[in-house]
């Protein structure tokens, strides 16, 4: 009797070591005796040890840092670049039985990608069009990935590091850069101040008392600022004297 209660305690125990829970983010793979049995979903499973094993796989995205590296560009320039990947197991089978280990795979795989990739733009090109690049990174890396269940979603250059001549070259370009379209419009404001005092000169010439307003206008501006001296041009004189027959000619007519 204290035999079989021995056995049954034994049974009882083995059966409580033999429960697994798999977490919902949580993939089992089983092998019965070393051969491939399934794979087990989120919840409670029966592993029976020593003819059974299971290897847990996560499914979660994965953030994996791609170390900083010197590239050199299409154009020769020396650079530092520092990427993200984001990735997640899409078939824990392949996961584990075709990859040793995924993470270091894919890291392997794409600090040797980004610098094929970059490698073949130039520094302008990097820097004006970097999500495409990013798109171009992220497919091979997946079409080397796929073969192992996982999937890559994206990749991001983190960080481009210049040389400091390559700094001060960019920074004294952009500097002539700004001043030339400030040249610019400063010569388009004057076009434009030359085309409307074209305008205004025509229609003074069409209507002579036009300045004489402008005149008078002028000089209330003048008087406004307390200034003890005013001086008349030449042309106000010719302006009045031209008032003034037009005003003698209405009135002979009258």
């Amino acid at each position: 009797m204290g035999l079989l209660s021995f056995i049954i305690l034994l049974i009882v125990l083995y059966a409580f070591a033999s429960i697994r829970i798999v977490k919902q983010y949580e993939r089992g793979v089983v092998f019965l005796l070393g051969r491939f049995a399934g794979v087990r979903g989120p919840g409670l499973t029966l592993i029976f040890a020593p003819v059974q094993q299971m290897t847990r796989v996560s499914l979660r995205t994965v953030t994996m840092l791609v170390p900083s590296q010197k590239i050199i560009t299409r154009d020769n320039v020396s650079i530092d670049i520092a990427a993200v990947a984001y990735y997640h197991i899409t078939d824990p089978e392949r996961s584990v039985i075709v990859i040793e280990n995924v993470y270091s795979a894919i890291s392997q795989i794409s600090q040797t990608t980004v610098r094929n990739v970059v490698g073949r733009f130039s520094l302008d090109q990097l820097l004006a069009d970097t999500a495409s690049i990013n798109d171009q990174i992220k497919n091979v890396i997946d079409l080397h990935t796929e073969p192992w269940g996982t999937q890559v979603t994206a990749v991001e250059i983190k960080d481009i590091v210049l040389p400091d001549n390559m700094q001060r070259a960019m920074a004294k370009e952009a500097e002539a850069e700004r001043e030339r379209r400030a040249k610019i419009v400063a010569a388009e404001g004057e076009y434009q101040a030359a085309v409307k005092l074209g305008e205004a000169a025509d229609i003074i010439t069409q209507h002579p008392v036009a300045l004489q307003l402008r005149t008078l206008q002028t000089m209330a501006e003048i008087s406004v600022e307390k200034n003890s001296t005013i001086i008349f041009p030449a042309q106000f004189m010719t302006t009045v004297q031209d008032a003034i027959a037009m005003l003698s000619k209405e009135m002979a007519g009258k």
